[in-house]
């Protein structure tokens, strides 16, 4: 049973420290709009907050609250961040690089490269595309609902104490996931499921002979320079580096999240990154440097989501319309103890992430979309 946090009131700190280019004025336009959305988060009881944003190569950052409870300490730049979600555009793009390659076919049947692995009542692999995979709409029942409470698009889930302990066997979970029964026909309809990449991840591994994080590796992190970003193995439970402690709320009482295995999120959500380091993947992604123009432009081929008119989803990249019209394209990403929202904002190039050091809380979760939109609204 979850109960509201008492409310603290922290001051916005605006920083330009080590790991941050200095050159570029932090007095950018629109940083009261962001700190002022920021601090209503703090109010309104995440422990902290954290936007940064990246203009023509030149990164700042907007804080407020704290980065540890205990310590007092204010998130630093360059703090890595569980991404959850946001794993979902590395994997979508490694796949579209195999695309590339001429080892997988968009829309060839998944059972083509998993022969037998997707099958259950009314889900028939030989009728589920890679393509629907990466666009969540093969209609594969959640898979995370078996650790939890079943997420909402963006988060993954709340866990037990022993997945959030253990080591999973993604196999296994995805078979455990397709003994219940289909969501719906496969292409008729959006719904977000994260077995959709646990899948995804299955093919690349099978494609590739190699698992998934070392094809995230060396396709998109080592190429770009993320020195902040890793796909962590199985059996680590603790964050790299340095990063803010993770909050969430169980029974009431506020926990330190920080440490846990997300084996279980697999390639639906398991890395780790900076700020400023998915910043440099959105800007590179949407520039064209991790996919030829014809598989980007698969890529931002969306589809309205039924839920959000704001949201549309393309394959594993999202468009998302600020309340001043302007058009995001990026993602989301939740599990126990942070939430991040990010992309790039092609009109300007502005590219922005906001990152909040506990879940979300009750009718409280959109204090980190309002400072996206502030984000992406002030943006020259």
């Amino acid at each position: 049973m979850r109960m509201k946090l008492a409310m603290l009131g922290m001051a916005v700190l605006i920083t330009t420290s080590c790991g941050v280019d200095t050159s570029h004025d932090a007095t950018e336009a629109g940083r009261e709009e962001i700190a002022a959305a920021l601090n209503n988060a703090v109010r309104q009881g995440y422990p902290g907050a954290q936007a940064v944003i990246t203009d023509g190569g030149h990164t700042w950052t907007v804080t407020a609250g704290v980065a540890d409870l205990a310590t007092g300490r204010p998130f630093s730049d360059g703090d890595r961040l569980r991404i959850a979600s946001n794993t979902k555009p590395f994997v979508a793009t490694v796949m579209l690089q195999l695309v590339a390659e001429g080892k997988v076919e968009l829309d060839a049947p998944v059972e083509r490269y998993l022969p037998g692995v997707v099958r259950g009542p009314g889900i028939d692999g030989n009728r589920i595309t890679i393509r629907n995979l990466l666009q969540h709409t093969s209609g594969l029942p959640e898979y995370a609902a078996e650790f939890g409470t079943p997420p909402k698009p963006g988060q993954v889930a709340g866990l037990t104490e022993q997945v959030r302990w253990g080591t999973a066997d993604i196999t296994e979970v995805v078979r455990n996931a397709l003994t219940a029964p289909a969501d719906f026909e496969p292409g008729v309809q959006w719904a977000y499921s994260n077995t959709n990449y646990a899948v995804a991840g299955m093919v690349i591994e099978k494609v590739t002979g190699n698992l998934v994080g070392a094809e995230v590796t060396h396709r998109i992190i080592e190429p770009l320079g993320l020195r902040n970003t890793y796909y962590p193995s199985p059996e680590e439970v603790d964050i790299r580096g340095s990063h803010p402690k993770g909050y969430t709320e169980i029974d009431g009482v506020q926990v330190d999240y920080t440490s846990q295995n997300v084996s279980w999120a697999g390639a639906a959500g398991a890395m780790v990154a900076s700020g400023a380091d998915l910043n440099h993947f959105f800007i590179a992604l949407l520039d064209g440097k991790l996919l030829p123009p014809v598989l980007l432009a698969e890529m931002k081929n969306v589809r309205p989501v039924g839920v959000d008119s704001k949201w549309a989803y393309g394959l594993g990249l999202a468009r998302i319309t600020m309340s001043c019209g302007t058009e995001l394209w990026g993602h989301t990403g939740g599990l126990s103890g942070t939430v991040t929202y990010d992309g790039v904002v092609l009109t300007t190039g502005r590219a922005i992430t906001i990152a909040l050091n506990q879940d979300l809380m009750d009718d409280r979760y959109q204090e980190g979309s309002r400072a996206l939109d502030a984000a992406a609204c002030s943006a020259p």
